[in-house]
């Protein structure tokens, strides 16, 4: 396989877009591409995560972008994989690329909801989990997660102070962070008296409704010539599946789909936990970045809820995790949040991250999630 490259990277701010969601694409988009030095007449596929398109009454949304780029040959793909979706988007540039299908690949994830109403809004992410089974029911995601944090504090006793370190920690990321939906530190206090969403999950265990758009240029070594910026070397793009119905897995510790794509990530890399820098995971709620620090290896089961409060995860600590704020307090746009993820650590490696650069960035791990683990994806990246 060609070694293969993250050369562009470009997201706007999150929160509330004040055009669409096409709009916001496009211009991310050819940010990265600017960013890239890459000829856009170079690139040979894009592939465009959209999930809830359908709230702007637009399904096809690939072909647009191409040609407000300038590119309207090339083809497109929508890569729909729910929360995962750009990073399953980045898996195939990764493939495209290192495979010799293509010289360079743009991914390109795009959420605009705020434009809808609360019940409606809620109702389209709820497509996420399963309709009969799960939403018809009465499931969801705050709920179905409360379900996960509940079970990890029976059985490791996990404690609500443990959870408000993590929205801490997170929010005052974000507050360093200009892209960030949520742009003002909260104390433990105001945490722990923020209102029970689903217990034991409360208003400041959960991430926002977020609209936003991310884009990254991916390409070959060899097609690359010299890029503006440092590259990201993609060293292991990894995805995994898992049982989707939380009633039908035998395990409700962790989520499976993470560590059976952490193993092939770090078997593809030839590393394992300790030689990672920094992490951007998938903190929809407080416990999922627990959870997601217990099944990458990087603690024994039951021991990361306790490496918040001991500062282990903060900017400055041993094992830096969510830089940017995270889902939590960086806000989640379905779709973009994987490729805004790699915008994060692009900006890292290049020392753009100002008040929240992390001291370290050699190699980096960015983990994103759909749904409740049905899916998920893992890169590992380091520098040339």
């Amino acid at each position: 396989m060609r070694e293969t490259w993250v050369v562009g990277a470009a997201t706007t701010r999150y929160g509330k877009l004040p055009d669409s969601g096409r709009e916001a694409a496009t211009r991310v988009a050819l940010e990265a591409i600017d960013g890239s030095g890459i000829d856009p007449k170079r690139i040979g596929y894009t592939f465009v995560s959209n999930a809830f398109g359908v709230a702007e009454r637009q399904a096809h949304v690939g072909p647009l972008i191409n040609t407000a780029l300038g590119i309207p040959d090339v083809p497109s793909a929508t890569i729909e994989s729910a929360c995962s979706s750009s990073s399953a988007g980045l898996h195939e540039a990764f493939v495209h690329v290192a495979g010799g299908f293509a010289d360079a690949v743009l991914v390109v994830g795009v959420e605009k909801l705020s434009h809808l109403d609360t019940l409606t809004a809620t109702s389209y992410f709820a497509m996420g989990a399963d309709y009969p089974f799960e939403t018809r029911n009465g499931a969801t995601f705050p709920g179905l997660y409360a379900t996960l944090a509940y079970v990890h504090r029976q059985k490791y006793g996990t404690t609500s102070e443990e959870l408000g370190a993590i929205a801490v920690k997170n929010h005052a990321n974000a507050a360093r962070n200009p892209h960030a939906h949520f742009q003002k530190e909260i104390t433990l206090e105001t945490y722990l008296r923020s209102p029970v969403i689903a217990s034991p999950l409360r208003l400041y265990d959960c991430c926002p409704f977020s609209d936003g758009a991310a884009a990254v240029v991916v390409a070959a070594r060899e097609a690359a010539g010299t890029p503006s910026s440092e590259p990201l070397v993609i060293r292991a793009s990894a995805r995994s599946g898992s049982v989707a119905d939380m009633q039908d897995r035998l395990d409700l510790t962790g989520l499976p789909a993470t560590r059976t794509a952490a193993v092939a990530a770090f078997r593809q890399a030839g590393i394992g936990p300790d030689a990672v820098d920094f992490l951007e995971v998938h903190d929809c709620f407080t416990i999922a970045e627990v959870l997601a620090l217990e099944d990458l290896g990087f603690y024994p089961k039951g021991a990361a809820a306790r490496a918040g409060p001991e500062g282990e995860t903060a900017r400055d600590g041993r094992l830096p995790v969510n830089p940017s704020g995270g889902l939590k307090a960086k806000g989640h746009p379905v779709s973009a949040t994987g490729a805004g993820q790699v915008v994060e650590i692009f900006e890292q490696f290049n020392h753009r991250a100002g008040a929240r650069q992390v001291p370290k960035t050699e190699w980096a791990l960015a983990h994103n999630v759909g749904a409740t683990g049905g899916s998920c994806s893992v890169h590992l990246f380091s520098h040339r």
